[in-house]
């Protein structure tokens, strides 16, 4: 079970989720049966068998994994696996799932985000990944041995998946605001996750935002900087300045370089 997730899990049959109850959260927040058939007839063309109801989230008293502008998660269960289920608000500002499944596509492409399973109108299915927050990862581990060590391949991880997404051209809109879209599994692995607004039509700033989520202010910079030391701003600011210009591997280099070895600089083109 997920360390981000309540320890009891109510795991539902499909039979069973016509219940108002389970229906409240399928079709949240505008409950409606012939709606609620409709979502269930979805459910079970993905390969559900039931869901399970757990999580730090709730909707009426009913646990979930997670609870957005766009989509309510949950645990969901097939033959073969668990897996998370994204669940179309009935207000949502869009009017399906599809383009967000073909952004987690992309993402996928580069090794980023949780694999998708599939889709439907108003469902996403994905991998479940189990794991902890960012923020509270780094806490949980601070003062342990090795925490540096630990930190410094966490971050290198983020910025290099950060960077397949700009050089793919994808765009993930929120990574500003890091802490509530990535993930540490149990491996120590990063999972970048929400892809939601995700875009190929608008500019890249993956590397720039996750920049300055983790080393320009705020307390997760905090910590980082705790951790591995004070590193120059006015160099790195100026590193992002020439790497917008030229996404290449080379200036991404220099700002690798930059956040995680204090070293001297290298000379961007």
């Amino acid at each position: 079970m997920s360390r981000e997730v309540a320890l009891m899990s109510k795991i539902v049959p499909l039979d069973r989720l016509n219940k108002e109850e389970y229906g409240r959260v399928i079709c949240y927040p505008r409950y409606a049966p012939g709606e609620l058939e409709k979502r269930l007839a979805e459910i079970r063309q993905l390969g559900v068998k039931a869901l399970g109801f757990t999580g730090m989230k709730n909707i009426n008293g009913v646990p979930v994994l997670g609870k957005g502008c766009v989509g309510i998660v949950v645990l969901a269960y097939t033959d073969a696996e668990k897996i998370a289920l994204k669940i179309r608000r009935t207000d949502a500002d869009r009017k399906g799932m599809k383009n967000e499944a073909e952004m987690l596509r992309v993402a996928n492409s580069v090794n980023v985000g949780p694999k998708l399973l599939g889709s439907s109108e108003n469902l996403l299915a994905m991998e479940y990944v189990d794991g902890m927050f960012l923020l509270k990862w780094i806490e949980a581990i601070e003062g342990e041995y090795g925490m540096e060590a630990r930190i410094r391949r966490l971050l290198i991880d983020i910025l290099e998946q950060c960077w397949r997404l700009d050089h793919r051209g994808l765009d993930h809109g929120e990574l500003s605001q890091a802490a509530k879209h990535i993930l540490i599994d149990e491996d120590e692995k990063a999972r970048v996750l929400d892809f939601e607004t995700a875009s190929l039509t608008r500019r890249v700033s993956n590397v720039t935002s996750i920049c300055h989520f983790f080393f320009m202010g705020g307390k997760t910079a905090e910590l980082v900087t705790a951790t591995l030391g004070e590193m120059s701003k006015d160099d790195l600011i100026d590193a992002l300045r020439k790497y917008k210009i030229n996404l290449n591997r080379r200036n991404f280099e220099v700002i690798l370089k930059i956040c995680l070895t204090n070293g001297p600089r290298s000379k961007i083109q």
